[in-house]
């Protein structure tokens, strides 16, 4: 697929708005946001940066679009996100392309990454028709209770660069169809990738005659993220990122006492036991360790393998990671493309750097790559270490594929180290043992908000809610009951009698 044709097909130029406020805002005398891509280095095309009076516009159009939105019955706003999806459905393949091009993951990955967004539209059109709240029986005769839930406003959502659209979508989707409007900050790694959705989206619901519902502001976090979490108008924020930006998020929104769903660091590790199937185990920690260049939140960067296997699943994963193609992620047959920047490049040297200081073994990988075909400089070899379970560096999360081997004695001891970190967001264990698998479930078992037996790490379905807890920030996104944090709950008692009895037996008067 040439580049000029994913462009073209997404409506992109070589400047583009970055800012849609009901209608597409493009001041002659904006800065400029360039957008690179990782694979060769090349400027991708040019997104105008939001000012202050961009971010005030925005905010106005998108309570005024929340007005009129949230008096749509919910089967009706399910219908425009049914549009959606199958305006997105019409260039997946481009828009997949394009996010393999800004961000660097294969091709595979980056259209798997639209899929996600046109399963949340099915799901949440599905869920229009399905915001329950429950009847419960008063104590008081002739009263009747019940429980309601409204739209709640404007959400702010603000996204990482590694999935630059589905977690908008997660909660996108969503929220449009419990009837809230939004303003979408996406990371400025990945800004185009955010204008083509954002045109898909302004295009559908400005033919449904709602613009403004899905609205966008490019920018500077100083100018345009700081605003949007201390602002009292935007009662929600939907953050993904690292842990030190949702502490300040976290600590703004509390601050005025708003609503925050966080979604966080992740250092996840998968339990390999005795009784385990191996091949199975390693098909998955490759792919949970190098998919996305070790660049998701889900990315597994640990393996607990149990001391009388260690040996030859350490064998198998470093003839697997022999085996990894790595090089442009628009090709066929690449498994793993470059990192998405010189930044989080240099982070991954300076951990390997760390590692050997504190006595890790390397294994595998450890090297930048140069040379023809790797000249933007983002590519790197995916990295196995053998490890002492007390290494300091293990207990962070380095942004980059580079995983800890470690040997433990047993179940009990291999969830006591995979507890033993800040962070909290996914786990898997491998085993063919009834007993292990329903300890590491339990309530003493993996702490954890995902615990997969025989899968791993990554690629979570969307009708799951995803979430971690500890310093992940505790936020569920995505399917089963996440829709109600974008919605107000009401609880409701009607006298249908002549009497005023009190609750608790109270007599008064």
């Amino acid at each position: 697929m040439k580049r000029e044709d994913i462009l073209g097909k997404l409506g992109l130029v070589e400047r583009n708005s970055g800012v849609y406020a009901g209608e597409w805002i493009d001041r002659k005398d904006a800065d400029l946001l360039p957008s690179i891509s990782p694979i060769d280095g090349s400027v991708i095309g040019s997104v105008t940066l939001a000012t202050e009076e961009d971010y005030e516009t925005t905010v106005n159009v998108a309570n005024e679009a929340f007005l009129k939105w949230r008096d749509i019955p919910a089967p009706g706003r399910g219908a425009v996100i049914r549009d959606l999806g199958d305006a997105i459905r019409e260039v997946a393949p481009e828009l997949g392309a394009l996010i393999t091009l800004e961000m660097g993951k294969i091709l595979p990955e980056g259209i798997g990454e639209v899929q996600e967004i046109i399963d949340m539209a099915d799901f949440s059109v599905g869920l229009s028709r399905q915001l329950y709240g429950l009847t419960m029986h008063s104590e008081r005769p002739h009263h009747r209770m019940y429980e309601q839930w409204h739209p709640l406003g404007i959400l702010g959502i603000v996204t990482a660069f590694n999935f630059p659209v589905a977690v908008w979508g997660w909660n996108a989707m969503l929220a449009a169809v419990c009837g809230d409007s939004m303003i979408w900050k996406p990371s400025s790694k990945t800004p185009l990738t955010a204008v083509a959705c954002s045109r898909i989206a302004a295009k559908v619901f400005e033919d449904h005659g709602h613009p403004g519902v899905m609205c966008l502001t490019v920018g500077r976090g100083s100018v345009v993220g700081e605003r949007l979490v201390s602002d009292r108008r935007v009662p929600l924020i939907s953050a993904t990122g690292s842990c030190r930006m949702g502490r300040r998020i976290g600590e703004v929104v509390a601050g005025r006492l708003g609503r925050a769903i966080l979604e966080l660091g992740g250092n996840n590790a998968i339990i390999v036991t005795d009784d385990a199937d191996l091949d199975l185990a390693t098909r998955a920690i490759l792919f949970g360790a190098v998919g996305t260049a070790g660049q998701r939140c889900t990315s597994t960067r640990r393996v607990l393998m149990d001391r009388r296997i260690s040996g030859e699943l350490t064998e198998r994963l470093r003839k697997a990671y022999a085996q990894v193609t790595i090089g442009d992620a628009l090709a066929d047959g690449i498994l793993m493309g470059p990192m998405v920047d010189a930044g989080e490049v240099a982070t991954y040297v300076k951990a390997v750097e760390t590692i050997r200081e504190q006595g890790g073994q390397v294994l595998h990988g450890g090297e930048v790559l140069g040379g023809k075909g790797y000249e933007s400089g983002c590519y790197v070899l995916p990295t196995l270490v053998k490890v002492d379970r007390d290494i300091p560096i293990m207990r962070e999360e380095t942004f980059a594929p580079i995983l800890y081997l470690v040997e433990v004695d047993g179940v009990a001891d291999a969830i006591a180290v995979q507890n033993a970190v800040d962070q909290g967001l996914s786990s898997a264990m491998f085993t063919t043992n009834l007993l292990s698998a329903e300890q590491f479930l339990s309530a003493h078992g993996s702490d954890c908000g995902i615990a997969n037996i025989n899968i791993g790490t990554s690629g979570a379905e969307i009708g799951g809610a995803f979430g971690g807890e500890k310093d992940t920030g505790g936020g569920r996104e995505a399917g089963s009951d996440a829709w109600k944090a974008y919605m107000r709950r009401q609880t409701n008692t009607i006298n249908y009698g002549r009497d005023l009895p009190l609750a608790q037996g109270i007599r008064f008067g």
